[in-house]
């Protein structure tokens, strides 16, 4: 019986021995399958530099609110004035609300792959959210949900997350209707994140504790957010980011040695882009009246194309550089902002992008760099 079970027992230790060959089988330079999986080398196509550093690989937004952009779901309780308020010439709101829902569709979307083609121009990799499924429009629809019934959103691709360096950072939504809009772009942010050399959080959600309106946050958008360098300017209107969601990538990004500055905006502003872009190194655009505080200190130096405040609201501001050659601008204001950065020496791609502007973003807030960075680097 005794030799019986030592027989069972070096069975059972050859057997183990096998299959412990199979999970570490090693190769013929001596190194483990495991370990040699795991020591792959990652890729480095996550990082921004700056707002100019070259566009080499972005996520283009998709055309979706509430019900496949169904206007009368969006705005049946707001008259035309209410919707744009001034911000277009009487000529564009005519031809706006002369739309039927299903031409507005067509045209918004005709713009977002008028800009792709821009992009695929100058060899930049453009990639697309996927689109609202029905169970999130139905979520969106639901009252004491996660959005209270306000709708849902798939629209602008610049404030559900964004890059700094190479850290890829899912944002905190101030206005509840948006805060299921991460979702159809997260899938590409776990693959980008698996694939890439870099870190992947997210800002903690809101505190609803006293209601899902609550202003606690914390809330960091990243239309708020603009990279120069090691340092971040980050927009504080009250309307999107707030002091808790600036305190909070403060000290995230201390560890990486980022200075954030916080740029105080007029309530009216909604996100910094629309008040401030840097088009290259010592050449911004600005609304200088947007900013109760003044320019950030950082950029005082500068030269400047002066905008408006109307104009302002009219996201003229809200332009991309691929660049700092290259600059992608309304031509809506090709007589203003266009005239100045041509005379500077700028290439300016001009896009109708009148339907986007009705929603209050334009090219900046349809887009999110994965990699921006010199060839040098």
């Amino acid at each position: 019986m005794k030799k019986k079970s030592m027989n069972l027992l070096g069975v059972v230790l050859l057997m183990v021995a096998i299959l412990a060959g199979c999970v570490h089988k090693t190769s013929s330079h001596g190194v483990s399958e495991e370990k040699k999986a795991s020591s792959i080398e990652k890729k480095n196509n996550v990082y921004v530099e700056s707002e100019f550093a070259p566009l080499k690989r972005v996520v283009l937004t998709q055309s979706e609110v509430m019900d496949d952009m169904e206007l009368g779901d969006i705005d049946e309780d707001m008259d035309d004035d209410e919707m744009v308020g001034d911000i277009y010439e009487s000529d564009e709101k005519e031809e706006i609300f002369s739309m039927s829902p299903e031409e507005y569709k067509k045209a918004w979307e005709t713009e977002r792959d008028n800009l792709k083609k821009v992009l695929e121009k100058y060899g930049v990799e453009v990639l697309r959210p996927r689109l609202l499924t029905s169970t999130e429009k139905e979520l969106g629809k639901v009252r004491n949900g996660f959005t209270d019934g306000t709708g849902v959103t798939n629209c602008f691709a610049r404030d559900p997350f964004f890059t700094i360096g190479n850290h890829i950072i899912e944002g905190s939504f101030n206005i509840i209707s948006r805060r299921l809009e991460v979702l159809p772009i997260r899938d590409i942010l776990i693959s980008e994140a698996n694939k890439n050399n870099s870190y992947y959080v997210a800002v903690p959600q809101p505190d609803i504790s006293e209601g899902l309106e609550s202003a606690k946050g914390p809330f960091l958008e990243g239309g708020d957010i603009l990279v120069y360098g090691k340092t971040v300017f980050v927009g504080n209107s009250e309307r999107a980011s707030n002091k808790a969601g600036i305190t909070w990538l403060r000290n995230y990004l201390s560890h990486f040695d980022y200075k954030v500055v916080e740029v105080k905006l007029d309530p009216d502003i909604y996100h910094l882009d629309c008040a401030l872009s840097l088009v290259r190194e010592g050449l911004m655009i600005v609304c200088e009246d947007a900013l109760p505080n003044g320019i950030p200190d950082e950029l005082k130096s500068w030269d400047k194309i002066e905008v408006s405040y109307d104009d302002a609201l009219r996201t003229a501001i809200n332009g991309l550089p691929i660049n700092e050659k290259v600059y992608v601008a309304d031509i809506a204001f090709k007589d203003s902002i266009g005239k100045e950065l041509e005379k500077r020496g700028i290439t300016v791609e001009y896009i109708d992008f009148k339907i986007s502007r009705s929603l209050d973003g334009a090219f900046r807030c349809s887009t999110q760099p994965l990699l921006r960075q010199s060839d040098s680097k």
